[in-house]
């Protein structure tokens, strides 16, 4: 199905928490490329952040008033401590090409299984994951750098049977680009139905969003990319 961003209509309940500043939205990876857009657009929500990032993650200097956890992705009790009071969590930990092969395995799935452990032991309930178009394929060159689209796969596979209220989120490949956002469509569609395509990173942080105040994308896995706007 074809759709924009105004599709999703948030709940009652979740715009009248989000219209206070006792709402916590953590954002895990939020000095990536994706991370830091996803963090900007809840503050400009009128949402309060919380990033968990890495030790040595620098961050823009949009982000630095917010309140930052640098902590240890493997190490449980860092990330529940992190996570305590937060109302919500937006997984954009990623792994970046590099000569680690073993890069996609530590970061796609033991981290993103690490942070669905505490979710659970810190009472966050709901998560939504950035994971990849084509996520859980093997036949596929992406699969060169340390088999990561497996690896995004099984990271997925441990937030669906965690009990969470979860939903994951598929980007094609992503831009860079930060302007005519307005011009763009996205295209939206269930599990394993896009192969190909390509979307801004800032339209999938606003969707990111979407998601994380909408009942009905709760247990969904949703792939989006975008298209010009027809006129």
């Amino acid at each position: 199905m074809e759709s924009g961003l105004t599709s999703i209509q948030p709940s009652t309940q979740f715009q009248l928490i989000t219209n206070t500043m006792d709402m916590i939205v953590a954002i895990s990876g939020a000095s990536g490329r994706t991370g830091y857009r996803i963090a900007e657009e809840a503050l400009d929500r009128g949402q309060t952040v919380r990033l968990l990032v890495q030790p040595a993650s620098k961050l823009p200097p949009s982000l630095s008033g917010c309140d930052t956890r640098r902590l240890n992705f493997s190490h449980l009790p860092q990330l529940v401590e992190a996570l305590q009071g937060c109302h919500g969590l937006v997984i954009a930990t990623g792994a970046r090409p590099s000569a680690n092969l073993l890069g996609p395995f530590q970061v796609d799935t033991q981290a993103v299984q690490q942070q669905v452990k505490a979710c659970k032991e810190a009472g966050v309930a709901r998560v939504v994951l950035v994971s990849s178009l084509c996520s859980g394929q093997l036949w596929h060159s992406l699969n060169l750098f340390g088999l990561i689209l497996m690896c995004k796969g099984w990271g997925e596979q441990a937030l669906e049977r965690s009990g969470l209220d979860w939903t994951i989120v598929r980007p094609g490949g992503l831009k860079e680009e930060e302007t005519a956002l307005e011009q763009k469509e996205l295209v939206v569609s269930g599990a394993n139905t896009q192969q190909q395509g390509s979307i801004p990173r800032r339209l999938v942080a606003r969707y990111c969003l979407e998601c994380l105040s909408t009942p009905s994308t709760i247990h969904q896995v949703l792939e989006i990319t975008s298209k010009p706007r027809r006129p």
